[in-house]
């Protein structure tokens, strides 16, 4: 990548911006925060300091939030969250998290010490919440997910929700009726999405968290955001990354030369006989954004990128050198997507049109009114901030298609229920000047992001970007994925996660010590 300060609005979501254009049910949306958890026995009893028994970690709480914050009269909904006090004593933090764009169960691992949540409640005596965001999982106003419905689906809405939670949930824990943020200090922590969520929060809610942990929080969002597959690039093996960009390089060559039998050829080697040959260019991105997966525990990867180089670059159980030629990588790399890959995508009844065709813009996925479709909620917040991660400019080495650029994901009005047209610069600029982007003035927020997180790019540690550390907005990189600090196990195995997370837990140690109840101060 290069050094220069790369261009085009400044914004907000980084995480945000949204996945390929190739989606299924099983693929990775870029962006999206899928970190696998270490393995918890989740519907076990756990007890507190005291000895004393608590209810499992993942017993269901309901909390009845405010439709709309700006309109009270139009009622509330459901909004779900899980709870653990087991290292809590009076007078500790109350340390919320919400995993953002998803369903909520399944991270009630976030209560505990294997990640950094739990971690910095063992430390400084605090309760955890998982708060469930809504319109993702079961926390929805309405009974579905219809234009009418999103309307209510906004980044402010979401944090509108933190506010109107942290002073009128009770909590179930002693004395949880009296934990509010003029009681007891709040700390915020969120993780990709939900790590720029947290960071808009301090800003439009200075005083709500006291303290608060963006990580990988990209809340840079660019309309032509090519840094995504190009950290991938540098980060991945060097022969297999030389050998995909030569594929790649002949299958562009041959979709713009206007002949057709070419270019049936390849749609027939790959399997996959699509009508637009931006929508086959865009599928074959997901065998490398399956990078988002990885983790340096190996028990928290989960991650078919590296099966993916072995097949392309292993022959004869030996790693081939540079392949003798392009066109037998190529066959290589259409066998491998045929035996491997489509059927990992899609089941024996998809047709690749329902599964890799957006422009039809018939799957489930943007059609599904049904609450619990996470991307069709995901879709609608990208609207006034998202968009598509693109090739690199000409003259860049490219992992991708120069087929996908700006013009394929906002003029592919699927990914914006309703068919209104993803981002506009004047809706990107308005975000930033709402939650200041990467200019965040906001006191005791920590970042951390890692090396080889392909939003880094987007982070306060993008490449070419000199943002200062300061005790107040510290700045902390190591040498992980996405997202790598919140899991305790990485720190385990990774000397710069680790150090990273004492940064942090001592950023909120010393933050703390300084917090007063208002009326003391």
């Amino acid at each position: 990548m290069t050094g220069a300060l790369r261009t085009s609005a400044f914004l907000l979501l980084a995480l945000l911006a949204v996945g390929t254009g190739a989606l299924s049910t099983k693929h990775r949306p870029l962006g999206r925060n899928f970190v696998k958890r270490s393995e918890i026995q989740l519907d076990a009893a756990i007890v507190d300091r005291n000895g004393t028994e608590l209810p499992p970690l993942n017993t269901t709480y309901y909390f009845d939030q405010l439709i709309d914050h700006t309109n009270p009269s139009l009622g509330t909904f459901k909004q779900r969250y899980w709870h653990t006090w087991e290292f809590y004593e009076t007078g500790g933090p109350i340390i919320l998290t919400t995993p953002g764009e998803g369903n909520a169960e399944g991270y009630e691992s976030s209560l505990v010490n294997s990640t950094i949540n739990g971690m910095i409640a063992q430390e400084l005596n605090g309760s955890t919440i998982v708060l469930e965001h809504r319109f993702y999982g079961y926390s929805n106003p309405y009974d579905n997910l219809s234009v009418e419905s999103l309307q209510y689906h906004t980044i402010q809405q979401a944090i509108d929700d933190f506010e109107y939670f942290a002073y009128n949930v009770k909590l179930p824990m002693p004395g949880g009726d009296h934990v509010t943020p003029d009681e007891a200090p709040w700390i915020l922590i969120g993780g990709s999405y939900a790590g720029a969520l947290t960071s808009f929060t301090k800003v439009n809610k200075p005083d709500l968290f006291y303290a608060a942990w963006s990580s990988s929080g990209s809340w840079r969002d660019l309309s032509n955001y090519w840094g995504y597959f190009d950290i991938i690039r540098q980060h991945m093996p060097q022969n297999c990354s030389a050998d995909v960009q030569a594929v790649i390089g002949h299958i562009d060559s041959v979709f713009t030369s206007g002949n057709d039998t070419a270019i049936n050829e390849i749609k027939g080697l790959f399997d996959m006989n699509l009508t637009h040959l931006d929508d086959f260019a865009s599928a074959l991105q997901n065998p490398l954004s399956e990078w988002q997966g990885l983790q340096p525990s190996s028990n928290l990867s989960d991650s078919l990128f590296f099966p993916f180089c072995d097949a392309l670059e292993v022959k004869d159980n030996q790693t081939a050198p540079s392949r003798d030629g392009v066109l037998r990588m190529h066959w290589r790399m259409g066998g491998i997507w045929k035996e491997t890959y489509y059927p990992y995508y899609c089941s024996d009844q998809d047709a690749e049109s329902n599964v890799f065709g957006d422009i039809q813009c018939k799957r489930p996925v943007y059609t599904g009114l049904t609450v619990n479709n996470a991307d069709r909620s995901w879709y609608w917040i990208l609207q006034p901030n998202g968009l598509l991660s693109n090739a690199a400019p000409d003259g860049e080495p490219t992992l991708v298609s120069r087929l996908i650029q700006p013009s394929y994901g906002s003029a592919n009005a699927c990914y914006v229920p309703g068919g209104v047209q993803l981002s506009t610069n004047a809706k990107v600029n308005e975000t930033n000047a709402a939650y200041q982007g990467w200019f965040v003035k906001a006191d005791r927020l920590f970042f951390a992001n890692g090396e080889k997180d392909p939003w880094r790019d987007a982070t306060i540690s993008a490449d070419g970007t000199n943002f200062q550390s300061t005790s107040t907005r510290p700045i902390a990189i190591g040498d992980g994925y996405h997202c790598s600090d919140l899991d305790a196990a990485n720190g385990e195995v990774d000397s710069t996660i680790a150090a990273v997370q004492a940064q942090g837990l001592a950023a909120m140690k010393s933050w703390l010590e300084t917090w007063e109840p208002p009326t003391r101060r």
